[in-house]
């Protein structure tokens, strides 16, 4: 009786390179989509604009200069937000993850779920009450507001570190600061940056509501729209808030794969 011998199956280095090259092109497509459709809809209402019979006050509202005004002081809201939010957020999350300070955990993340859970428009009019109409007291109410999402992925990709990783990295002698830059937040970078790119999304759109208390950006455009009964005007300033946080939120993707540590 004769032993028939299993062959194992070759590998081939260049066949597995080119699968990984056409993975790696079809992610990138799937990713130039979303600008593609930003871009077209942005360019048809460019023309609209050019071409449409408004009246006077239409027309004011929709200057082109109004219109890059509002778009780069909503820009400069969400961005400024979001930086505090990212300050806040992160090192906030690193310290509640820690042994000494797990235990508050619940309850800083309670707090930071009641910013979210309040609607959005309550904290904007309350933060004018407090604090005065104008910028600053927009960018309080929308940090409060932007808080949750940065918070919980800190501490959720945090906590999804193989303890055996960490554990390893103490055998080998690092101090706790060496094993958490050098390996916990690599490891958790992913995580991270998607609640980074959650709250940057959400503060593109809740930062529409500023415009109420005189705060700047596109939701001056919704707001002159609704008190003057201006469809044109309500629905541009809507139609760019949206394509404003879809180009945001594309970026976002783009730093997530960029970021994403190599064979994760």
């Amino acid at each position: 009786m004769t032993t028939a011998t299993v062959e194992p199956p070759k590998v081939d280095p260049d066949a597995i390179a080119a699968e990984i090259g056409e993975s790696r092109l079809a992610k990138w497509l799937k990713l130039s989509i979303q600008p593609v459709i930003v871009a077209l809809a942005l360019g048809a209402y460019l023309v609209w604009r050019a071409t449409a019979d408004l009246d006077s006050i239409e027309a004011r509202a929709l200057s082109w200069s109004n219109l890059g005004n509002f778009t780069w002081e909503h820009i400069q809201l969400s961005f400024v937000a979001t930086v505090i939010v990212l300050a806040l957020a992160i090192p906030l999350g690193v310290v509640l993850t820690r042994p000494a300070t797990r235990r508050l955990a619940p309850l800083v993340v309670g707090i930071a779920n009641i910013g979210q859970a309040a609607p959005a428009v309550g904290l904007i009019v309350l933060a004018a009450l407090i604090f005065d109409l104008g910028f600053w007291p927009a960018i309080g109410a929308l940090t409060l507001y932007g808080l949750l999402p940065s918070l919980r992925n800190t501490i959720v990709g945090l906590d999804q570190v193989d303890s055996r990783l960490v554990e390893a990295g103490r055998g080998m002698g690092m101090s706790a600061a060496a094993v958490l830059f050098r390996v916990e937040l690599p490891l958790a970078v992913p995580v991270i940056v998607a609640g980074a790119r959650t709250a940057l999304v959400l503060l593109v759109g809740t930062a529409a509501l500023a415009g109420f208390i005189d705060g700047g950006g596109l939701g001056e455009l919704i707001t002159v729209g609704i008190k003057l009964s201006r469809g044109a005007v309500l629905v541009s300033g809507a139609l760019l808030v949206a394509l404003l946080a879809l180009l945001i939120d594309w970026l976002g993707r783009i730093v997530e794969e960029i970021a994403r540590p190599k064979g994760i």
